[in-house]
């Protein structure tokens, strides 16, 4: 069995879905690793991970607006809120989603299915610097 990782980092400008799906493909080329499993992992409790749709920008938009509403801030019980009004907000989002993501590797290529993408979800509204290991095991 092998394993081979790195550390990606992406750069956020406010709330929304940021495709991280060609930056993974690049490991896995850069890897030359035919079959394994390619694990992404977000090194955040305010962000997440999704696999989405990645043909139309609507799924993003409405996705986006769903974790607003379903998550808004200003819920005046909350007790975490030294970091803003946003802050326990993205945690609740995040804890609803997931930080880490299993993708099956074929022939040297991700077997995502053909709308399907890899997105860094973010649920903050400053602009963060965000890591995500990637990591093949073969």
């Amino acid at each position: 069995m092998g394993v081979c990782q790195t550390t990606l980092v992406f750069s956020t400008s406010g709330p929304g879905l940021y495709e991280i799906t060609d930056e993974a493909a690049e490991f896995i080329r850069e890897t030359k690793v035919a079959d394994g499993l390619l694990t992404v992992f977000v090194r955040h409790t305010s962000c997440s991970l999704v696999i989405q749709e990645n043909a139309d920008p609507d799924v993003k938009t409405d996705l986006d607006g769903y974790f607003r509403k379903l998550v808004p801030e200003g819920m005046d019980w909350l007790l975490h809120t030294t970091e803003g009004p946003d802050d326990m907000p993205a945690h609740i989002k995040a804890a609803l989603t997931q930080s880490s993501i299993g993708i099956p590797v074929a022939g040297g290529r991700m077997m995502l299915g053909t709308w399907q993408g890899i997105f860094l979800f973010e649920h903050r509204h400053r602009p963060h610097r965000r890591e995500v290991v990637v990591q093949i095991t073969w």
